[in-house]
């Protein structure tokens, strides 16, 4: 099998754009693949934080993933492994400042840290994280990462800094991996069509994968259709509702709400409702498989904390390599 790697950072509630356009294809891609999914806490410290809020989105977004059908053995929390920031260390190494100051998200986030911050302060990680998450893929050798295309720049880091690194040490030891564009369906907010579905946003912006039944009914009701425009394309507002309908996996009533959209005969009122049908359904069986999972947190947090320990030894043996290459003594050596 190829190796996949993918990775989350815990920032919190996990609504329907997050599932249909990432954690959806990685339960897919467990059946087909090797995985590796890491929750990666060391890079959501590069923006302002609380350490306890931190912990405890760790966990959360930990039973939720296992919830929506993710192998606990895939999954792994990143400062379990600290062999990632070794790596990353290492790493620094071989990339240029010229190339990471390029990064476009970097300018992005500093201008969000910015705003937010009344210091202005921007830490020197948030810079760097770019060459931390190169060591998040290659320490697992990955032969793919499913990526959207607004994060090519970064693979294209990750396979820059392992080129660099077999040039120097005169072996092609690290895989260059490939970027894995999978059909993922771009999720709008229901309240603003105009943006995508987020939490930074706000509430009103989000449907969370596991939200009561009544919450999600009322968003989807109150959601945007037209925008009053005369077009002879569909709105954005109503082609999200079918996107969700199609990414929840209702193809029947998909083709019957086409069909009728087609004919000129569409309801929203049905639309809506056939959305909502959809969600509700999907959170559901996700709030019952979470309900059964933190039934025994103590029980679930030693399991991954033991899916961790075993995928590092994945990552321990490779930065034992490494070490050897590069010159650096290991442990054993001293």
């Amino acid at each position: 099998m190829k190796t996949v790697l993918s990775c989350i950072q815990p920032t919190g509630e996990m609504h329907f754009g997050n599932y249909f356009g990432a954690v959806q294809n990685w339960v897919k891609l467990q059946d087909t693949h090797r995985c590796f999914y890491g929750i990666v806490d060391y890079h959501a410290m590069t923006m302002p934080y609380k350490p306890d809020k931190l912990r405890q989105n760790v966990w959360d977004l930990a039973f939720n993933l296992l919830a929506v059908g993710v192998k606990p053995e895939s999954l792994f929390i990143q400062s379990l492994v600290p062999e990632h920031a070794e790596l990353g260390w290492i790493f620094n190494c071989f990339c240029s400042y010229g190339h990471l100051s390029r990064m476009t998200q970097f300018k992005d986030k500093s201008s969000q840290n910015t705003a937010s911050d009344k210091d202005g302060f921007i830490s020197a990680g948030l810079f760097d994280y770019p060459v931390l998450q190169a060591a998040d893929i290659l320490i697992y050798k990955a032969d793919f990462v499913p990526v959207g295309k607004d994060q090519d720049q970064h693979l294209e880091l990750s396979r820059a800094i392992a080129q660099r690194f077999n040039n120097t040490v005169g072996k092609d030891y690290f895989v260059l991996p490939e970027t894995l564009h999978t059909e993922s369906p771009k999720i709008l907010s229901t309240a603003d069509p105009s943006k995508k579905m987020s939490k930074s946003a706000g509430e009103k912006h989000y449907i969370s994968v596991f939200g009561e039944e009544a919450r999600i009914r009322k968003q989807i009701k109150s959601a945007v259709t037209d925008t009053g425009e005369n077009s002879n394309t569909m709105s954005p507002g109503v082609e999200n509702l079918f996107t969700l309908i199609k990414a929840a996996g209702d193809t029947e009533g998909y083709s019957a709400l086409m069909n009728d959209y087609n004919q000129g005969s569409l309801k929203y009122v049905d639309l809506k409702e056939n959305a909502a049908n959809a969600l509700v359904g999907l959170s559901t069986t996700f709030r019952e498989n979470k309900a059964e999972i933190t039934a025994d947190k103590r029980g679930t947090k030693d399991r991954i904390k033991a899916a961790s320990a075993e995928i590092r030894k994945v990552a321990q043996n490779t930065l034992r390599e490494v070490k050897e290459l590069t010159g650096l003594l290991n442990v054993k050596q001293v």
